[in-house]
């Protein structure tokens, strides 16, 4: 499928109103803070766009990150302007054709963020390849990637490489597309629907046991939308089938555990994020609200303590004392309980 991809994209797309369905077309509000960086993007940028969600997470001043799928490069440039001058970002893509876009206007860029030199690269290649590009294990902060991984064959190996060249206690903030089933063969094999990021989806639950294989063990879902498709030529080749567009953080952190286990632990969000004073929003599930003690699983402290974002937190407690599964966290005890307690207990044999 990589030909056909990369004849979709190079060839038969020349904008974002070729597409055939909402899947690659965000829908999500930008931020605020965002939107002045936006306005400095060049218009063949912007025009050549195709994502389905935000890959923008917080806290990127002078980090490293690395946009896999960059096609034309506006996540690039808007990320450009997030990590600053000191920061650095690299965009990967395998169409030539939107590189070309995205190399031609790296100096409009450069002197609209008033940067002494760039701080943008783009290599040529395949996101699951990123060995052959030179890339050495653990050289990036963060990774992000806006609707591509649905358009890759062997997306095991993309995450296997994502986790090579990530820091210890790097994130992998990004948006995809997913499936409520697994695709049949003859609509995996429709250049149309491969390059519309529906036939390449992978089935959701398919999509968590890779990456927990990968060594992602504790996936983060940010937010999800279901798509709506507009074609009625794409409606009937896939009947009943549900897309849904969402966004993951996956964290490279030794550590972390299967479960949403309970050592009686808190977290203060301090206010100091940028741009965020009010609350943060780690996941779906844990929204902090500033000067607010919340209750937090082990993996949830510890992916906020062995992070970037340790020093915008108050940490309470420890690991030494474990309280079982926690609460509301969608894993509970199999058994019956309501009889376990010592007053309750009856005379039993093995």
């Amino acid at each position: 499928m990589k030909g056909a991809v990369q004849e979709y994209y190079g060839k038969v797309l020349r904008g974002s109103s070729d597409l055939k369905t909402n899947a690659c077309c965000t829908d999500e509000a930008l931020p605020d803070y965002v939107k002045p960086i936006l306005g400095q993007v060049h218009d063949e940028v912007l025009s050549r766009y195709y994502g389905c969600g935000l890959v923008l997470p917080e806290a990127l001043e002078g980090l490293t990150v690395l946009d896999l799928g960059c096609g034309a490069g506006r996540d690039v440039y808007l990320l450009s302007g997030l990590v600053g001058e000191r920061g650095r970002v690299i965009g990967v893509d395998m169409t030539e054709e939107q590189l070309d876009v995205a190399r031609r206007h790296q100096e409009f860029h450069r002197i609209a963020f008033g940067y002494e030199k760039s701080n943008v690269s783009f290599l040529s290649g395949d996101i699951e390849s990123l060995d052959a590009l030179h890339l050495p294990d653990g050289c990036v902060d963060v990774v992000v990637s806006n609707c591509v991984v649905n358009l890759v064959v062997n997306k095991s190996r993309v995450f296997e490489e994502v986790f090579r060249v990530l820091k210890p206690g790097g994130e992998m903030y990004f948006s995809d597309v997913y499936a409520d089933r697994r695709i049949p063969e003859d609509l995996y094999k429709d250049p149309v629907l491969y390059g519309e990021c529906l036939s390449g989806a992978l089935y959701w639950n398919d999509f968590l046991r890779i990456v927990r294989e990968n060594g992602f063990v504790d996936p983060r879902l940010v937010s999800d939308r279901p798509l709506s498709i507009g074609d009625s030529g794409v409606i009937a080749r896939t009947g009943h089938i549900g897309f849904f567009s969402a966004t993951y953080r996956l964290f490279k952190l030794q550590g972390l555990e299967s479960a949403c286990e309970d050592y009686g632990q808190t977290i203060l969000y301090r206010g100091t994020l940028p741009n965020l004073p009010h609350s943060f929003r780690l996941d779906r599930h844990h929204h902090f609200e500033t000067g607010r003690h919340l209750p937090v699983c082990g993996n949830t402290w510890r992916i906020l303590h062995d992070t970037r974002f340790r020093d915008h937190f108050e940490f309470s407690g420890d690991f030494s004392r474990h309280f079982g599964i926690f609460p509301g966290c969608g894993t509970s005890i199999p058994f019956d309980t309501t009889g376990n307690r010592p007053d309750k207990m009856a005379g039993t044999c093995c």
